[in-house]
């Protein structure tokens, strides 16, 4: 039996209870109000971490998270669960980019955070004490933001220890989606790197393109999260085989090198953005004034699993992310890779500035 109370802040269920409301999490500047369902079953299992809301303009990782909370019951549950639907509440109630409108800073780049430091580390830093110190499993939900296309796909980062990364790996292909793309290091300030760094088995997941919120890509991404549980023996398993996996590492990130306009020759459907090969021309930044072009190539091959949407763009913008089929053998030249991220564009990259 589980005879552990669950507790958040001020906020506690008991064993057997599923309790909804918010906790206040000092900024120093500001107090946000995080809002958080604690589903705390009777028999043993996992304590499991969902969160979404890390970035402003991702609705549909919120939307299927408040989905989840409504369907569980405590009486269904092994073990306990903490979920978050909005994780960070200036970006996704003030704004609509990555960066906390507070002040700038994305706050999936500065985990584990810093209690003595600006709005966006202290509240990188809450989050990890209150929700992920004691968790055995994270997930964090994202998709493509409002000005951003992208396949979908599970992210996670191999840290050599062989028992978590097996576990984490299992975890990765529970979600029924055929695309899981490995980090080949632990390094880097988004939440489940920071996470896969403490010992806790912890993925990145990807569903959904600019924002756009609809019931299908909702319930796809509940139906997922439902799969990944009953992996976790946090709910009854249904008999169900998980489905087969695609298992890739990145190759390149793509980023403005101009200031001006954005015109990919991708396509901007999610489901047939294809292959490049180094060379392949990209698009074309184009100066608004007199309409000088930039042209942007492929610096290697591989698959484009996220593109810019948005029409305007600054140097650094991330324009693309490539990813290759996995070969054990590339974790042994890890350093050739140039992975994406050093934008404010996907969450699953390789080691971030």
């Amino acid at each position: 039996m589980n005879d552990t109370t669950l507790s958040v802040g001020s906020l506690q269920a008991r064993p057997g209870t599923k309790v909804r409301g918010t906790v206040q999490a000092d900024l120093g500047t500001l107090i946000a109000d995080i809002p958080l369902t604690l589903v705390n079953g009777t028999r043993p299992g996992p304590r499991v971490v969902i969160t979404a809301g890390v970035h402003g303009g991702e609705f549909p990782p919120i939307d299927a998270v408040v989905r989840l909370a409504d369907g569980l019951e405590s009486a269904e549950v092994h073990g306990q669960l903490i979920i978050c639907p909005v994780a960070n509440p200036p970006a996704v109630y003030q704004g609509r980019l990555n960066i906390s409108p507070v002040d700038g800073v994305n706050l999936n780049r500065v985990f584990p955070g810093d209690p003595a430091g600006g709005p966006t580390e202290r509240l990188a830093a809450w989050l990890f004490t209150h929700l992920l110190d004691a968790a055995d499993v994270y997930i964090d939900l994202h998709c493509g933001g409002i000005d951003q296309v992208l396949r979908d796909f599970v992210g996670y980062r191999l840290t050599g220890d062989p028992d978590l990364d097996k576990a984490t790996a299992e975890l990765a292909g529970a979600f029924g989606i055929e695309d899981v793309i490995l980090g080949l290091t632990p390094e880097g300030g988004n939440s489940h790197a920071a996470a896969a760094r403490r010992g806790v088995s912890a993925v990145l997941v990807e569903v959904g393109q600019l924002g756009q919120r609809d019931e299908a890509t909702a319930l796809r991404r509940v139906d997922g999260l439902l799969k990944a549980l009953r992996h976790l023996g946090v709910l009854d398993q249904d008999g169900s085989a998980p489905a087969p996996i695609r298992e890739w590492v990145w190759s390149a990130g793509v980023t403005a090198e101009a200031t001006g306009l954005w015109y990919p020759e991708f396509s901007f459907d999610a489901d047939v953005i294809g292959e490049v090969a180094g060379g392949d021309l990209l698009g074309r930044i184009v100066d608004p004034v007199d309409g000088t072009e930039h042209t942007v190539h492929a610096p290697a091959d591989g698959r484009i699993f996220y593109g810019m949407h948005g029409l305007t763009v600054a140097p650094g913008t991330e324009l693309a992310a490539l990813a290759v089929p996995w070969d054990p053998d590339t974790a042994a030249r890890a350093d050739t890779l140039r992975t994406p991220g050093a934008g404010a564009g996907s969450d699953e990259a390789g080691p971030r500035p």
